[in-house]
C-alpha cells in the first residue's frame, strides 16, 4: 500500500511494503518486501533497505545507507552520511553506513557516518552512536 499523500517516485518497492502518508522516496530507492516505512519519512537515491524493515515517523534516510533484513529503526532516529558537512561542499565525501540483519535503533538516537551497527546489535533512545557496534551489543548513551 503506497498512501495517496506520499510521493513514491521509485518503482523499487517490494510486495506488501506499506508507505504512509507525507513520505518522499526518491527514484533509485530500493525497498524491500514487507516493510512498513511511517509517516514524515524521506528516502534518498543511494539507499538500499531490505526486506521486513520497520521505520517509524520522522526518519530520513541518506544516500549511502544500507538497512539489512528486519531492522527497526525508532521514530526521529537521525543518520548522517557527511562527517564535515556545508553547504554547497564541493569536497563532500559520502560515508557509506550499514545497518545489519535484525538490528534496532530506539527512538532519537543519532548515528554518525561511516558506521556498520552489527547483526542484532539494539541502540536505545537517544543514544549517540560515533563507532561501529559489535553483533549483539546493546548501546546506550554515547559510545
Amino acid at each position: 500500500m503506497i498512501h495517496s499523500l506520499s510521493d513514491v517516485q521509485s518503482i523499487h518497492i517490494g510486495d506488501n511494503t506499506n508507505i504512509w502518508q507525507f513520505v518522499v522516496v526518491l527514484p533509485n530507492a530500493r525497498i524491500g518486501d514487507n516493510c512498513n516505512i511511517c509517516a514524515n519519512c524521506f528516502i534518498e537515491n543511494d539507499v538500499v533497505i531490505g526486506n521486513n524493515v520497520t521505520i517509524k515517523c520522522g526518519v530520513q534516510i541518506w544516500d549511502g545507507l544500507r538497512i539489512e533484513d528486519d531492522v527497526f529503526i525508532g521514530p526521529n532516529a537521525t543518520f548522517c552520511n557527511d562527517k564535515f558537512p556545508k553547504s554547497h561542499n564541493k569536497e563532500f565525501v559520502l560515508l557509506k553506513t550499514i545497518v545489519k540483519k535484525g538490528a534496532s535503533i530506539g527512538a532519537n538516537a543519532t548515528i554518525l557516518p561511516g558506521i556498520t551497527i552489527g547483526v542484532n546489535a539494539m541502540i536505545g533512545a537517544g543514544a549517540l552512536v560515533t563507532k561501529d557496534v559489535p553483533a549483539n551489543a546493546i548501546i546506550k548513551g554515547k559510545y
